[in-house]
């Protein structure tokens, strides 16, 4: 990490939680320009798709709490096998 990113970062934490929220939305805002068109409408597809998924019946949503849980123990695992 950069000192200027050490620094903004360290400047950000001193924020309010809406503030970093604003900032948050907004460095996101400022990438989600950068990404070309293209893959903006592969993303947009798969989204579709997969709301599609859902809506049909074919597969069923995960509560958040297990989706958290099952990522944790991915993440666990793999780092285990390092």
């Amino acid at each position: 990490m950069t000192q200027a990113v050490e620094q903004i970062l360290n400047e950000a934490e001193q924020l309010s939680v809406a503030e970093r929220g604003e900032l948050a939305d907004r460095l996101v805002e400022g990438l989600v320009r950068d990404i070309p068109s293209v893959v903006q409408q592969a993303h947009l597809a798969e989204v579709r798709r997969r709301i599609a998924q859902v809506d049909t019946g074919a597969v069923q949503l995960v509560p958040g709490d297990a989706a958290l849980e099952q990522v944790r123990q991915l993440v666990g695992s793999s780092r285990a096998g390092r």
